[in-house]
C-alpha cells in the first residue's frame, strides 16, 4: 500500500512540474521525488492528450475542423504553460546562433526569444495545426491521445540514455538520471492510450505505426545532433524533443492515412 501511495505521489509531482494543474495538498514534496518523477512524464502526456482531445471533440461540434484544432492547441499550451514550446524556441535560438558548445548553452540560458526561436515556434505550431486539420475527426482524437504521451516517452528516452550537460538548470533535478526500470514504467504509461486507440479502431494500426516510426526517427536525429554539438542534452533539449516528436507523429499518421485513402 505504501509503495502504491508513493507512486501516486510521484505522478502528482510530475503533473505539477509539467502542467498548471493543482495537486492535492496531502501529496507533499521531497526533492528526491522530483528525480524519480521522470518515469511518469508520459503519464502527464496522457492527461494533456485527453484534455486536448476533449477540447477538440467539443469544439468540432460547433466550428470547422481548423478552428477546433487551433482551440485544442491553445488549450494544450495553456495547460502546460508552454513549457515544452519554450524549450524548443530556446533550442532554435541556441543552435541557430551559437557555434561552440559554450556559446550555445549561453544563448539557451537567455530568457529572451530571438529570431530563430520566434520563427521556429511559429512554423512548428503552424505545421501542427495544418497537419491535424488535414485529418478527419477520429484520427485527430487518436493522434492527440497517442502523440502527447509518446512524444514525452521520446524525451524520457533522452534522459535514460544521454548525459545532462549543464551544472544547473530548471530541469536538472528531473533530468540527471533514469534507470531502465523507470524507463520501462514510462514506456508502459505511453503504451496505454496507444492500445485504447487501436482497440477502439479510431485509426488504423498502420497509421499509428507510421507516426511512431517517424517520431522515433526524428528523436534519434536530434539525439545525434545534440551529442555532436554540446555533448549531451539540457532541459530545453528535452522540450525540443517532445515538440518535434509530437509533430512528426502527426506527420507520419497523416502520410499513412492519406496513402491508404482512409
Amino acid at each position: 500500500m505504501a509503495a502504491s501511495v508513493h507512486q501516486l505521489r510521484l505522478f502528482f509531482v510530475a503533473l505539477q512540474f509539467f502542467t498548471r494543474l493543482p495537486i492535492p495538498g496531502w501529496i507533499g514534496f521531497e526533492p528526491a521525488w522530483l528525480q524519480q518523477a521522470a518515469r511518469y512524464f508520459p503519464a502527464v502526456g496522457i492527461v494533456v492528450g485527453v484534455a486536448t482531445a476533449a477540447v477538440y471533440g467539443v469544439s468540432a461540434y460547433f466550428w470547422p475542423p481548423a478552428v477546433a484544432v487551433l482551440l485544442s492547441t491553445i488549450a494544450g499550451i495553456y495547460l502546460t504553460g508552454a513549457f515544452h514550446e519554450d524549450g524548443f524556441a530556446d533550442v532554435c535560438d541556441g543552435f541557430g546562433g551559437g557555434y561552440t558548445a559554450a556559446r550555445i548553452l549561453e544563448i539557451m540560458k537567455d530568457s529572451r526569444v530571438g529570431a530563430y526561436g520566434a520563427i521556429g515556434i511559429a512554423l512548428l505550431l503552424g505545421l501542427k495545426c495544418t497537419v491535424l486539420a488535414s485529418l478527419s475527426f477520429w484520427p485527430v482524437i487518436a493522434a492527440l491521445m497517442v502523440a502527447h504521451p509518446a512524444s514525452r516517452l521520446m524525451a524520457a528516452a533522452v534522459i535514460w540514455r544521454l548525459s545532462y550537460v549543464k551544472t544547473e538548470g530548471k530541469a536538472k533535478p528531473l533530468a540527471e538520471h533514469m534507470s531502465t526500470t523507470e524507463f520501462a514504467i514510462a514506456a508502459v504509461c505511453a503504451a496505454l492510450p496507444l492500445l485504447v486507440v487501436g482497440l477502439f479502431g479510431w485509426v488504423r494500426w498502420t497509421a499509428i505505426a507510421a507516426g511512431m516510426v517517424l517520431s522515433a526517427a526524428a528523436t534519434l536525429w536530434l539525439v545525434r545532433f545534440f551529442v555532436r554539438r554540446i555533448g549531451g542534452y539540457t532541459g530545453d533539449c528535452l522540450g525540443a524533443v517532445q515538440q518535434v516528436a509530437e509533430v512528426t507523429f502527426y506527420l507520419g499518421m497523416l502520410a499513412a492515412v492519406a496513402h491508404s485513402g482512409a
